[in-house]
């Protein structure tokens, strides 16, 4: 699981050839907390597949309202820098996740 900053975003989402998953989370969000052992498990389960990385919007609030990231929990995937899909707040299950990544793979 990549750590995306405000740094590197651009580099290895919106410049990144393929598939990228991002995990868009924050320090206050409990469900995005609950979350994510679960997106790191299908990071593993999934690597050399897709690209699983991680922003907390707390440190790049700007980038975050930049790609429509409103209410937290998000996953989004994108590929070849344009975002495909997502699964927001009550969607963002760890079953719908791994359902929206195997639809890419």
């Amino acid at each position: 699981m990549l750590e995306l900053d405000k740094k590197n975003f651009e580099e290895e989402v919106l410049k990144a050839d393929g598939y990228v998953l991002v995990d868009f989370w924050s320090d206050g969000c409990e469900p995005c907390k609950a979350l994510m052992p679960h997106v790191h498990e299908l990071a593993e389960k999934y690597d050399g597949k897709m690209k699983f990385t991680s922003l907390n919007t707390m440190k790049a609030r700007r980038l975050a309202i930049s790609q429509k990231i409103l209410g937290l929990p998000v996953i989004a995937i994108y590929k070849d820098g344009e975002k495909v899909d997502e699964r927001v707040k009550e969607d963002a299950t760890i079953e719908n996740i791994e359902e929206m990544i195997k639809k890419y793979i």
